[in-house]
Parts: structure tokens; C-alpha cells; sequence
């Protein structure tokens, strides 16, 4: 396909006020397009159909090679279903052609298809770039196309723009020239692409700096940033330039282009899109500052580049087939991204990480009755946004892993080296990729991985063990593991469970691996001890939760205390037990009495995950009268090792306590520990006063504990710091945390402030949901804010997964059973179809919590109440 894009009207100024009329807002920026596709016509016909969407076809024509024009005579709009059918007065014979088509289209407040994006200069004008965001069908927003990832061209793109913006696209400029018109304007031609799908054409015009290297490959990498902030690249930039060359040697297939650009974009729906060439990335997903940037934010960066990177080769280059395989692209991307992270950057300690972020929220997810499985079977494109989520991306990555495991490094590079190389420029199934890994390891890849990409769920392996002589015998079986509770179906799912068993003889090795492939089976390990424990799952990296028996169980707690067990071990075995509480198949108490035994836990990710364990007890119980025992818990459990680490780093310290002492401060901060909130107000204090500026890593936390805990003038204090604020990350950073605010006015404050032009589009959802998840009033008024603003909100994010996202963040904190039916009622009103699901899942856990505090709460007061009366010793 080629096609000239001529860029024209006021990019620079306010655009003038809507009408309604869609004719008529064309005024805010248009799209005026000379577009040809060179295609064979397979059967004589006299209609051409085409995805088109919120498009004006001016004129079409078709010329068939070497014979006269025929121009078309009708434009038929399927709107519905983003079509348009060309109608032309003679039949267009078989044999290759041109069509041509100049159209006119909207460029688009929507953050999709081909969009304004509003940026502010150094000296404070206001100004819009024009960007393109086509995943997964909004190509068609930008040139009327045939919109589907299998169906493939090449690309020749030139776009004319003002002289003095910068001018992108997939592939490198071979041509800029004065545009005969306009001499403020400049023709820029870029070279043809590859063959590639539609979804990942791009092209950007706007005004930005850039930093850029060479990789040891001879890639030219640019990262683009706003003007005056090029600095803010250098360190994506160094990412990048070492990933693709670790991608090119594990994949054994070089990076296919001449250059590669990454580019912060203003208002970005997603974190990052993988455009072939052109990556385009949210400010806060690519800029770091080194004096303003803490340690999360450096490893989001490093991971969201590794992913989009990875997608060059596993998505660009090998394209899924149809969206039903979406989790292939999403999945692998989200697990390869950690293998770069770790090869980049060793000292993050990024795979215990993953545990801890990606598989744990996977399974939360997937325990539902409303999940889906890896594999869903897509219709209409509308159905897409909806699997945009934590089953395609995080358990999809969760069982490649596992596959990986299962596999070994070795043969899993030759399987992937096979699939990239059979497959590049076309279009690939998942059975394509279990094919390749199948005859590169000879194990029976796709009759194991059926089982858990085309079911939803996982298994429960329940084990027992009985020591016989000098042999444990263990009984494992296994079941479908259900957020609410056994499994009581007639038919229960199975699957081909990859499992390794660990003993204390040495925690770090598997002393046996076993494919269980049956609902029951027994296994003999020779040779341990009556005084060894045995664990399942090592380094949690099987899909499945385990239930130990008590004795098993028992054994296994002294290595949490003593730290035998390794670190991603303790998560999982932690993590396990209050998945069970939450589903009553264990007291909450007996996970409340493991937690205790964390003190001495010197792992930043396994504090993590116990943090999100009890936030997510202390916003079940918020709902009744005892919430300040479960605050008193956390300050217990928490305290020891806060004094540990102290509020400014030490010599020697890395990467992991940075990120340690923030979630521990912010932690103790917000349960109210006096000391910290008095450390927090003075340092807040000297930072808004210009004495001290805190450090990045320390600023959400005590932004946080001065929130949760001030006044009116606390909040004023904030949102002026948020105004001042020059990077979107520091923005962002304030924006998390206002909702933290307990004053009914002040949350309603933070909730307006929310939809202010202060606020960029896609961030008002994290302000709302701060508010939810900020407190029991915060929770109710987010709900009502929600259902008053709802037509604004929904039109603002056009069903996209943003849409989805709020509605989560909002409404699944709730544990009272009619709010469930009260979320339900509201959205068979006010229909949401691309949140469909999403909606269906905040209801079952609302139910779920509602259950889980019926049964559960009592038992959970006395216990903290004897613990109050008579407290544990203290740590050794």
C-alpha cells in the first residue's frame, strides 16, 4: 500500500469548539489522503469492501494494469461494522490493479487511531503532536485498509508536514523536499517496509529532541523525547542498544530494519505499542531522570523496552494468525522481558520479581468463574480490548515459563529459532510454535500445553507424605483450584502438571521431576531423612497452587524463619495459604500466624507480596468495626524491619533496598506508625519548603503518610507540587496517591480535580482509583462519581481497556452482596460490551469478599485481639 498523508490545520492552536457534527470537526485538525493499494482482483466483481471508520471518501477509483480508470459511483458506510463498500458502474476483471482513494478523516481526540496528542512547549504554549495508536483495529481510523493481521503489504509512506516538526514513520527517510504548494510545509518519503501487518503501521509529527547510538549490530537506535529533555532518553536508550543485540543471538535471527526509534508520546492509552520500527511508549514508560526518577521507575522502564523489543521478532516479524492467538504475541513478550531485564541487569533480582507481579496476579485472576482460558476464541475485533489482560499477558508468560522450565534453555532457542525462521513475514497459530518447540526438544509440547491454554483455570495439588524406612512416599492429586472454595463439579478439568519436588538436603535443586498427567498418582523419593522437609514447586514456576497437609506444612515454616527455604519459595508458599484462606479452604488466622513468621525477611519481593496480601485484608476488613487491629498487625509485622533499613540508604546498598525501604515506609506510613509519620511530615516539610528535596524513591511513601494522614492544606500543598511538576512521572506519582485523602470534602476535591484539564486523559483512571482504594468513603464516592460522570467517561475512552480498568480499580473492593448487584444493574443500563467481562468478574468478587467476611471475620478479631492481650516474643 502507499499513500501520501497531507498534514494540515492549526497543530499548534486550541481547536475550535465541537458541534456534534462530525462534517463540521474536521476543522480540528484533518487528514486529507491520496491512498493506493496495488492488489490482484481474484474473481470479477463489481463492489470492493474495505475496513473504514470515521472516514469520508472523497473519490475511488481502479485502475487495472495497463487499461483505462474505472471510477467508483457509490461509498456504501457499514458503520457498525467499520466498513465501507466502493461501487463501481462496470465489472473490475481478475488480474493485479490499482485502487485509489482520497479521502478526508478526523484527526481524533480518542487516543486511537490516528490522534492529537496536546503537549506544552518550554515556554508554555500549548501545542499538539499527531500520532497513530492502530492496535488491535484502528488502522482503519487512519486510511480505509483491510484491517486484519493476516492480511499483509508492504508500506511506502510519505507524509507532508510543517517544515519545522519531526516527521516518523516505520522506516528510515530516503527523501525530504519543499512541498510545491506550501513553503511552510515539507514532503517527507520514508523507504518501503516489509511485509507487515496493518496494526503496526505508524507515523508521528510533532516537535522532539533525541539521543541516539548504534547497536554492536549496526542498528541506528534513536529515543525521542519532548524538547529540553533529551537527557530524560539516555537510559532506554542504553537499554535498548543492549537488547537487541541479546535478542538477535537468542533468537539466532538478526533485527530485520535499518533503525530502530522509540518515542515518548503525551496522551498514550497504553504503556507501549510495538510499531514495527516506530515504538511508541507513555513518557513515564521510557524518560528517567537521574535526579527525579526513583528505582521503580528505572525497572519499568528496562521492562516495558525489553517487551516492546521482543515484539520486533514475536509479533512483527511472525505475526499471530487472528487475534484468538493474541496471547502468543503478549504472553511470550511478557516473559522475554524479564530474561532481558535479567541479562541487563543482573542485580535486580527481576525473576523473583516476576512471581511476585505477574504469576500471583495471574491466578488471583484466573481462580475466577468468569475468567477465560489463554486461547479465546474472537469473533468480532470489537471482542479484542476485552482480552487485553492479566490471563493473555501475565499467565501467558507464566506457562511459556513454565514451558521453558520444562524444556530447557537449550532446546527451547532451537524450538523458537525454528518457529521465527519457518514463519518470518507471515502469519503463525499457537500450534505453530508447539510444533517447532515439539521437534526441537522431542517432549509432547502441544499435548501438554493444550491443557492449559485452551481450559481456563489451574490445579490445586493437594500432597501428603509418609516416611517409609529411608523413602518418603508422597500422594499428590490434583483439582481445579476456584477462588470460591472445592472444586464441586461433575466433570473436573485436568491438566499435564510439570512438577519438581525440592527437599532441605538442598532447598535450590530438584531432587526429582515428574510430568503428572492423571488426577492421582504416587511418587517415592529415596533416600530422605524423617527430619527433611519436601516442597513442591520449586522456585514456583509450575502453574499451580499446593496444598500441604498439616504435618507437611508444619515442617516447612521453621525455613521461612530461618531463610533455608529461597526466597521466590517463601513467596509461593505464602502466597498459597492466603489464596486458600481467601477461598475458605484454610483460616485466615493460620495465614495471619505464617505471616508472623516473616521477620526476619530480608527479601524485597517476598515483602511485596506480602504487603498486597495484607492490603488486600485490610480493605476486606474496612468494612467493619476492627480495622485499626489489622492496622496495628501490619505495624507489628512491618516495624522490625523498617528499623532495619532506616530512612537513607547505606553504603553498599542497591537497586532492591531502594525499592524495599519505599514500600516499607509508604507501609508503615499508612497503617499511622508514629515515628514515620512524624519523619514523614518534617521531611515533607523541608522538601516543600525548598531545605531538602527527598530522594525519588522516598517520595510516594511520604507523599502518602502525609495525605492519609493531613488536612485540606496537606492536599492544597500537593496539587501544587503536581502543577509545578515538570516530569510526567512526578505527576503521575502525586496522582496515585491523593486518594488517600479520609476527609469526605477533600475526596470529592481529588475526585473533580480527576477530570480537570490538569489531569491527562489516560491518568484520570489511576486518580479515581486511588480514591477506591484509599478508604471505605473513598470507595462509595469513587462509585458515585463514577455513575454521575459515566457518559463522560465512557465517551472519553471509547470502550477501549482504560474503560475496563476503571471499573475494576472502582467497584471490586466492595464485600457487601447487594453492591454486586447494584454494579450490575447499572451496567445493564449503561452497557460497557468491551468491559463485559471485566464487569462479571468485579461482581464475583464482590461476592467472594462479601463470603470470605462472613466467614471469616470473627475468627480473625479474636485472634488479633489475643495478640493484643499477649503480643509474640520479639524477633531474634
Amino acid at each position: 500500500m502507499e499513500f501520501i498523508l497531507e498534514y494540515l490545520d492549526n497543530l499548534g492552536y486550541p481547536p475550535p469548539p465541537r458541534t456534534g457534527n462530525r462534517t463540521h470537526n474536521l476543522a480540528l485538525a484533518r487528514q486529507v489522503l491520496c491512498h493506493w493499494a496495488k492488489s490482484p482482483v481474484r474473481q470479477a466483481t463489481n463492489q470492493i469492501v474495505m475496513n473504514c471508520a470515521d472516514i469520508d471518501i472523497i473519490t475511488a477509483s481502479y485502475a487495472p494494469e495497463g487499461d483505462e480508470e474505472i471510477h467508483a459511483t457509490g461509498f456504501n458506510y457499514q458503520n457498525e461494522d467499520e466498513k465501507v463498500t466502493l461501487s463501481f458502474p462496470s465489472t473490475l476483471q481478475t488480474g493485479t490493479g490499482t485502487l485509489k482513494i482520497d479521502f478526508v478523516g478526523e484527526l481524533n481526540d480518542k487516543m486511537k487511531g490516528f490522534y492529537r496528542s496536546k503537549y506544552t512547549t518550554p515556554s508554555g504554549e500549548v501545542r499538539y503532536a499527531a500520532v497513530t495508536q492502530f492496535e488491535a483495529t484502528d488502522a482503519r481510523r487512519a486510511f480505509p485498509c483491510w484491517d486484519e493481521p493476516a492480511i499483509k503489504a508492504t508500506f511506502d509512506i510519505s507524509l507532508v508536514v510543517p517544515k519545522d516538526r519531526v516527521a516518523l514513520s516505520n522506516m528510515n527517510v530516503i527523501d525530504r523536499k519543499p512541498y510545491p504548494d506550501d513553503e511552510n510545509l515539507v514532503e517527507v518519503k520514508f523507504a518501503r517496509t516489509p511485509v507487515m501487518s496493518t496494526y503496526l503501521v505508524a507515523f508521528v509529527v510533532g516537535e522532539y529532541d533525541f539521543v541516539e547510538t548504534r547497536s554492536k549490530d549496526g542498528v541506528c537506535v534513536r529515543v525521542y523525547t519532548p524538547v529540553g529533555k533529551a537527557e530524560q532518553g539516555k537510559f532506554a536508550l542504553e537499554v535498548a542498544a543492549k537488547t537487541l543485540p541479546f535478542y538477535k543471538d537468542y533468537f539466532n535471527v538478526p533485527y530485520p530494519l535499518p533503525k530502530i526509534d522509540l518515542i515518548a508520546i503525551a496522551d498514550f492509552a497504553a504503556g507501549a505499542m510495538e510499531n514495527w520500527g516506530l515504538v511508541t511508549y507513555r513518557e513515564t514508560a521510557l524518560l528517567i531522570d537521574p535526579k527525579n526518577s526513583c528505582s521503580s521507575s528505572r525497572q519499568w522502564v528496562a521492562l516495558v523496552v525489553g517487551h516492546e523489543l521482543a515484539h520486533q521478532w514475536f509479533g512483527n516479524l511472525v505475526t499471530m494468525e487472528w487475534w484468538t492467538h493474541l496471547w502468543l504475541n503478549e504472553g511470550f513478550a511478557s516473559w522475554i522481558e524479564y530474561l532481558c531485564v535479567d541479562h541487563c541487569f543482573p542485580e535486580y533480582d527481576i525473576w523473583t520479581q516476576f512471581v511476585s507481579a505477574d504469576y500471583t496476579r495471574a491466578q488471583e485472576l484466573d481462580a475466577l468463574d468468569n475468567s477465560h482460558p489463554i486461547e479465546v476464541s474472537v469473533g468480532h475485533p470489537s471482542e479484542v480490548d476485552e482480552i487485553f489482560d492479566a490471563i493473555s499477558y501475565s499467565k501467558g508468560a507464566s506457562v511459556i515459563r513454565m514451558l521453558h522450565d520444562y524444556i530447557g534453555d537449550k532446546d527451547f532457542k532451537r524450538g523458537m529459532n525454528m518457529y521465527l525462521t519457518k514463519f518470518q513475514q507471515k502469519n503463525a497459530a499457537t500450534e505453530d510454535l508447539w510444533e517447532s518447540l515439539e521437534n526441537a526438544s522431542g517432549k509432547p509440547i502441544a499435548a501438554v500445553m493444550s491443557t492449559w491454554t485452551k481450559q481456563m483455570g489451574f490445579p490445586l495439588i493437594y500432597v501428603e507424605a509418609e516416611q517409609v524406612e529411608d523413602d518418603r512416599l508422597l500422594s499428590l492429586s490434583q483439582r481445579k483450584f476456584c477462588a470460591s472454595g472445592p472444586y464441586a463439579g461433575e466433570d473436573c478439568p485436568q491438566w499435564m502438571v510439570p512438577i519438581t519436588i525440592s527437599t532441605s538436603e538442598d532447598p535450590s535443586q530438584a531432587k526429582l521431576k515428574i510430568l503428572m498427567d492423571k488426577p492421582e498418582m504416587s511418587v517415592v523419593l529415596k533416600n530422605v531423612k524423617p527430619d527433611q522437609w519436601v516442597k513442591l514447586n520449586l522456585g514456583t514456576v509450575g502453574f499451580y497452587r499446593t496444598q500441604y497437609s498439616s504435618a507437611m506444612l508444619e515442617s516447612l515454616l521453621p525455613g521461612i524463619r530461618d531463610l533455608s527455604l529461597p526466597p521466590v519459595d517463601r513467596l509461593g508458599l505464602q502466597n498459597d495459604l492466603f489464596s486458600l484462606a481467601r477461598a475458605g479452604i484454610i483460616s485466615t488466622v493460620e495465614v495471619l500466624k505464617v505471616m508472623e513468621a516473616f521477620v526476619n525477611e530480608p527479601n524485597y519481593t517476598v515483602w511485596s507480596d506480602l504487603s498486597c496480601n495484607l492490603g488486600i485484608l485490610s480493605t476486606l476488613l474496612s468494612h467493619t468495626d476492627f480495622y485499626e487491629e489489622i492496622q496495628e498487625f501490619v505495624k507489628d509485622v512491618f516495624s522490625p524491619i523498617g528499623e532495619r533499613l532506616g530512612w537513607d540508604p547505606k553504603p553498599g546498598e542497591g537497586h532492591l533496598d531502594a525499592l524495599l525501604r519505599g514500600l516499607v515506609l509508604g507501609k508503615l506510613g499508612k497503617a499511622g506508625h508514629k515515628a514515620t509519620l512524624e519523619e514523614a511530615r518534617r521531611r515533607f516539610k523541608d522538601h516543600v519548603e525548598g531545605k531538602q528535596a527527598l530522594s525519588a524513591d522516598l517520595r510516594s511513601p511520604v507523599y502518602l503518610t502525609v495525605l492519609k494522614h493531613g488536612d485540606g492544606t496537606t492536599l492544597d500543598i500537593m496539587l501544587k507540587l503536581h502543577k509545578q511538576a515538570d516530569m510526567q512521572e512526578e505527576k503521575n506519582r502525586i496522582e496515585r496517591v491523593l486518594g488517600a485523602t479520609l476527609l469526605p470534602e477533600l475526596i470529592q476535591k481529588v475526585l473533580t480535580f480527576a477530570l480537570s484539564e490538569e489531569v491527562r486523559p489516560q491518568d484520570t483512571v489511576s486518580v479515581i482509583g486511588g480514591v477506591a482504594g484509599g478508604s471505605k468513603h473513598g470507595r462509595k464516592a469513587a462509585w458515585k462519581f463514577i455513575k454521575d460522570n459515566w457518559e463522560e467517561l465512557y465517551n472519553r475512552y471509547q470502550g477501549g481497556f482504560l474503560i475496563s480498568r476503571l471499573i475494576k480499580l472502582s467497584v471490586e473492593g466492595f464485600a457487601v452482596d447487594k453492591m454486586a448487584g447494584e454494579v450490575k444493574a447499572f451496567f445493564e443500563s449503561h452497557p460497557a460490551p468491551s468491559a463485559e467481562r471485566t464487569i462479571q468478574q468485579c461482581c464475583e468478587n464482590i461476592l467472594l469478599n462479601a463470603a470470605w467476611l462472613k466467614r471469616d471475620a470473627e475468627s480473625i478479631h479474636r485472634y488479633l485481639l489475643q495478640r493484643k492481650a499477649s503480643p509474640p516474643a520479639p524477633a531474634v
